[in-house]
């Protein structure tokens, strides 16, 4: 698993660097989606997650939830078109959930990718995302995971 600056970012999910989103594929055709620990981080203690209702439509590059933390609100943008089929509701109840577990228990939606091939496509795998995220860390000004804690 790489870890840069002190973040770790798991080999088996894909990585939409510039929104800080990860993405998990699921046996059943959908996509667990959820922030990185990068974004946890640099965000703070979340304080609140809401996220788009199920059966909800979300175009690409749109919001399918708006997180709030004591530095930041703002939306978690997908990277594809797709629909909201699950919401985690135990992050909604305890954002701060995906501050201490970003990649399990602090995942934000499942959704239904309207073009799954093409949205991959366009993601990096967790095994080449070192040097991506070294250099978005870098020019965020972010030092890391460890220098936020």
């Amino acid at each position: 698993m790489p870890t840069v600056r002190g973040c770790d970012m798991p080999d088996g999910l894909l990585y939409d660097v510039e929104n800080n989103i990860w993405y998990r594929e699921n046996d059943d055709g959908t996509v667990t989606v959820g922030m990185t620990s990068v974004a946890a981080a640099m965000a703070g203690p979340m304080v609140a997650f809401t996220p788009k209702r199920v059966g909800r439509k979300v175009r690409a590059q749109k919001s399918c939830a708006t997180i709030e933390s004591g530095k930041w609100v703002g939306p978690a943008k997908i990277a594809f078109e797709a629909e909201v089929v699950e919401v985690n509701e135990a992050l909604s109840a305890d954002p701060k959930i995906a501050n201490g577990d970003p990649y399990e228990a602090g995942w934000m939606v499942r959704v239904k990718p309207t073009d799954w091939a093409a949205a991959k496509a366009e993601l990096l795998p967790g095994t080449e995302i070192a040097g991506p995220y070294e250099a978005k860390m870098a020019a965020d000004e972010f030092a890391g995971c460890e220098a936020a804690a």
